[in-house]
């Protein structure tokens, strides 16, 4: 079997993000944290962890799929690419979802329109969130094709449980079970399917502004276009106010090689593409919220890659301290400098013996020499990091 000598991959950003609201409460909030006696703006790992994977499932080609929505889908799928009629591509869905281990769950009843408007639905659910492959729904589909002889001539009863499915259980759970580059990456919880639970390899944290942040208030209103042009009164069409915030945020992600590399059968080279597509989602993704009206499409600032071969190690604390704005205004290179000094502190206290590769790229003018190597750009540190962690041994 193959070993590879660097277990973990850590990925330190630094990025100053200008007026926006990148992640919101239940109440359209700013999120935030109390740190060192000082009020950050945060954004969840939650938020910035699905940016990252809707970028990788971009640029790799490969999808997942969350939902409950698995029958609904499934249905249409049928309907659209097979051609069949609504109420047997409906009976395949929910024969489908009744059929695996998760189970399905019957609509709730709607009393009136307005519970419909408040996410009340008409169509059959899985008992839980799925997470699978996209091409999962085309074996689904195939597998009704082979049974629509038994679906046409199933009689429904009133309470329709699994035993009623004339959808095979077995090779619908074998579907579930399945998984791609993604899965393997961000990793399963689905624990009624039996061997469906993957442990993820990427651990990410809520990122936070280095300094303190005040949020602003943006009060907003929209013209009427036929009241602009008349003139013939006052006022707006609408009127509202929104937070959003701005300064420079750490990040820290972690990937674990090994992990990854067991979860992939030992494949380096998916290892290799996969570890590459996630850092270079890590440094490229931004979260979709409010783009339009802020467009806060920054890139990093730094961006530290470190190989450790025993624990991660987050330099999140160097900023437990708030930085302080530089004489010329502005917290980037303060942060950088307040990283850099952090890093070599850790290192010198550590010991540089778990770490096997430390490199950076950035467009920060500051002294780095804390962060390893110095490289050009953001694909260079990608490959350097890698062929370090990722040189392979035989092992007996």
């Amino acid at each position: 079997m193959t070993t590879i000598p660097g277990r973990f991959l850590e990925i330190h950003v630094l990025q100053a993000i200008p007026f926006a609201n990148l992640n919101r409460d239940d109440t359209n909030a700013i999120k935030t944290v109390r740190w060192g006696d000082t009020e950050r703006t945060r954004i969840s790992s939650q938020c910035w962890k699905r940016a990252m994977r809707l970028h990788l499932q971009q640029h790799l080609g490969q999808k997942a799929l969350r939902t409950r929505r698995l029958p609904e889908y499934l249905a249409k799928h049928l309907q659209q690419k097979h051609g069949w009629p609504a109420d047997l591509a409906e009976r395949a869905g929910r024969h489908t979802a009744a059929a695996s281990s998760v189970g399905a769950e019957a609509p709730k009843r709607r009393k009136d329109e307005a519970a419909g408007a408040n996410g009340a639905s008409d169509a059959w659910t899985t008992a839980a969130m799925i997470y699978v492959p996209a091409t999962a729904i085309t074996e689904l589909a195939d597998l009704a094709v082979q049974h629509r002889d038994a679906l046409e001539q199933a009689k429904d009863p009133a309470k329709f449980e699994r035993k009623h499915s004339v959808i095979p259980a077995e090779d619908v759970d074998a579907v579930l079970r399945s998984r791609n580059g993604i899965i393997s990456l961000f990793g399963r919880m689905l624990a009624q399917v039996d061997d469906a639970k993957v442990d993820g390899a990427v651990q990410v944290a809520h990122a936070f502004t280095t300094h303190a942040t005040d949020t602003e208030i943006d009060y907003f209103s929209a013209v009427d276009d036929v009241t602009d042009a008349w003139g013939d009164t006052t006022g707006s069409a609408h009127m509202g106010q929104t937070e959003h915030s701005a300064g420079v945020l750490y990040r820290y992600i972690v990937v674990d090689l090994h992990d990854l590399h067991a979860n992939l059968g030992q494949d380096l080279a998916d290892t290799r593409e996969l570890a590459a597509g996630l850092a270079r989602a890590a440094l490229l993704s931004l979260p979709y919220a409010k783009k339009n009206s802020t467009a806060p499409h920054t890139i990093p600032h730094l961006a530290h890659l470190t190989v450790r071969t025993d624990r991660p190690v987050s330099y999140a604390a160097a900023f437990e301290q708030p930085v302080r704005a530089g004489r010329s205004g502005g917290h980037g290179d303060p942060s950088v400098e307040a990283l850099t000094s952090y890093a070599a502190a850790v290192n010198a206290l550590l010991g540089t013996d778990g770490l096997l590769h430390s490199a950076h790229a950035t467009l920060s003018t500051a002294e780095t020499t804390g962060l390893g190597e110095r490289v050009l750009s953001f694909e260079a540190l990608i490959d350097k990091s890698l062929d370090s962690a990722l040189r392979v041994k035989e092992t007996v």
